[in-house]
C-alpha cells in the first residue's frame, strides 16, 4: 500500500503538467541537501545521475556527471512545513564534469520565472513527501536562451513535517532547446515525473529486501 500510495501522488503531479513541444533535453538529480527558511530554499550537493537528448545524444547514466543546485526567491504564501509558494527569481544551476560525454562545465544557469510550488503529499499511512516545482529560463551552454521546468522530490519524512532541512530523493529537469519554444511551458514532462515515481519505487522496494 505504501509503494502504491506514493506511486499514484506522483502520477497525479503529473497529469496536470503539459508537455514540451520539439526537442527536449531531460536532466536526473539524485541526493543532496535541501534546507531554507522563508527567505527561500536552497539545494546543495545533488548530483546528476542522467542526461537524455542532450546534443541530439541518447541516455547517458553515472553516478556523478555533475550537479544540480539552485535557490529560491521567498516564501510568499503558506509555510515550510503544510505547503506554499516561493516567489520567482533565485538561481538554477546544471554544471557537467566531463565524464561519458557530458559536458564540462556550466550547461545551464538561469532562474525560476514563475512562482515555485512547494507542495506537502501525505500519503495514506500518514508519513510526508515534499515536491516544488518551478518553471526556469536562462542560459544554455551554447550561449542561447532556453525554458524548462524542474520537480524535485525529498525523502519521506515520516510522520513529522519539514523542519529547515531535508535531503532530495530524485529530481527531473526538462528544457525546451527547439528554435520555438512552447509559449506558457510551466508543466514538466510527465515521464520525467513517472520516472522519478519509478526511482521510489525502487527505492522502497529495496528497503523492504
Amino acid at each position: 500500500m505504501f509503494k502504491k500510495a506514493v506511486f499514484l501522488s506522483l502520477l497525479a503531479l503529473a497529469l496536470p503538467f503539459a508537455a514540451f513541444a520539439g526537442s527536449s533535453v531531460d536532466f536526473t538529480n539524485s541526493g543532496g541537501t535541501l534546507s531554507g527558511t522563508n527567505s527561500g530554499l536552497t539545494l546543495t550537493g545533488s548530483a546528476l545521475i542522467a542526461v537524455d537528448g542532450l546534443g541530439g545524444g541518447g541516455l547517458i547514466t553515472g553516478n556523478d556527471l555533475g550537479a544540480v543546485s539552485f535557490s529560491t526567491g521567498a516564501l510568499s504564501s503558506g509555510s515550510l512545513q503544510m505547503g506554499g509558494t516561493f516567489a520567482a527569481g533565485g538561481t538554477f544551476s546544471i554544471t557537467g564534469n566531463g565524464t561519458s560525454g557530458v559536458p564540462s562545465g556550466v550547461i545551464f544557469n538561469g532562474s525560476f520565472t514563475g512562482p515555485v510550488s512547494w507542495t506537502l503529499v501525505t500519503l495514506a499511512n500518514g508519513t510526508h513527501n515534499y515536491t516544488l516545482t518551478g518553471s526556469l529560463t536562462g542560459t544554455w551552454y551554447n550561449g542561447t536562451t532556453v525554458d524548462g521546468a524542474t520537480v524535485q522530490l525529498t525523502i519521506n519524512t515520516g510522520r513529522g513535517f519539514f523542519n529547515g532541512s531535508t535531503t532530495i530523493s530524485s529530481g527531473d529537469t526538462t528544457f525546451n532547446t527547439s528554435t520555438v519554444p512552447e509559449p506558457g511551458s510551466l508543466g514538466l514532462l510527465g515521464t520525467g515525473l513517472i520516472g522519478v515515481a519509478g526511482l521510489v519505487r525502487r527505492k522502497l522496494r529495496m528497503s523492504r529486501v
